[in-house]
């Protein structure tokens, strides 16, 4: 595992373990936490071709590897002394109909985005746990409150992301620890971009996946920056009375609010229009 050379630690300064910290959200984050207070370890697969940056230590992670993860959390106690915010942003889109990927492609999209969350939660609960305090800020989506034509395999894992985190949130409480929520809208860090491909594309299919990638492309036109996440990932660490959700941006804030509010006859009819479906 490839590591910043130790710093000198301050016992009484809290660490925050951010994974997927290479680039977009994971990279902002880190930096604001940095520029909060805390000692920070930002983590990816690929860490040796990230850029360096201050006030954060940058170490080796494959979150879908259980090795990985016990041995990273064992070298963030062993070299820094404690874990007290744990960012879990690591994360792969999938585009494209449901039917359109194989169950091996939609395996590996939970893989990363779902069982990668768990290992890393299981991993820093009992040091949490024994320290009688902790915040784990998991990376959701407005895409785990409402339906996402053409990335539900994507929407699948946002959905077992925010019931997993609500559930285990209640479980850990009597402990110290909380179990938060940030939910993006659209970020502007290529993340859509690079989204995987159906790897059984259906021609039935074939118009309406060109019109979703479309409505993707002009939403990113006016997608927020990733500081914007960052700050409330920030705040999600920090608040002294925290909430379980937060809504990270304009769009997420009012997609959150119409999704509590607005009947489901209405909600469901204004999906179709936005994703340009036919009535």
């Amino acid at each position: 595992m490839k590591g910043s050379p130790m710093p000198s630690q301050d016992p009484n300064r809290q660490v925050a373990l951010v994974t997927g910290a290479s680039s977009g959200i994971g990279r902002a984050a880190a930096r604001e936490l940095a520029a909060a207070g805390f000692t920070v370890i930002g983590t990816s697969r690929k860490m040796g071709s990230a850029e360096p940056l201050a006030g954060v230590t940058f170490l080796d992670l494959d979150v879908t590897r259980d090795d990985s993860v016990s041995a990273l959390v064992d070298e963030v106690i062993d070299r820094f002394g404690r874990i007290d915010v744990l960012v879990n942003n690591a994360g792969a889109g999938m585009a494209g109909a449901a039917e359109e990927s194989s169950i091996s492609q939609t395996k590996a999209s939970f893989e990363t985005n779902v069982f990668g969350t768990i290992r890393m939660t299981n991993a820093v609960l009992p040091h949490m746990r024994s320290q009688g305090a902790g915040r784990i800020v998991n990376v959701s989506s407005v895409l785990g409150l409402i339906p996402a034509p053409y990335m539900a395999v994507y929407s699948a894992t946002k959905h077992a992301i925010e019931g997993f985190s609500e559930s285990v949130d209640h479980e850990v409480r009597e402990h110290g620890v909380r179990v938060l929520l940030v939910e993006p809208g659209y970020t502007s860090t290529g993340f859509e971009a690079s989204s995987a491909s159906p790897d059984s594309p259906i021609a039935a299919y074939d118009q309406q996946r060109d019109i979703a990638r479309n409505v993707v492309a002009e939403a990113m036109r006016k997608a927020d920056d990733p500081t914007v996440v960052a700050k409330v990932i920030v705040a999600a660490a920090t608040d002294a009375r925290p909430r379980l959700r937060y809504p990270a941006g304009p769009v997420a804030r009012r997609v959150s609010t119409l999704r509590r509010l607005v009947p489901w006859r209405a909600f469901d009819k204004q999906i179709r229009k936005l994703n340009q479906l036919p009535a």
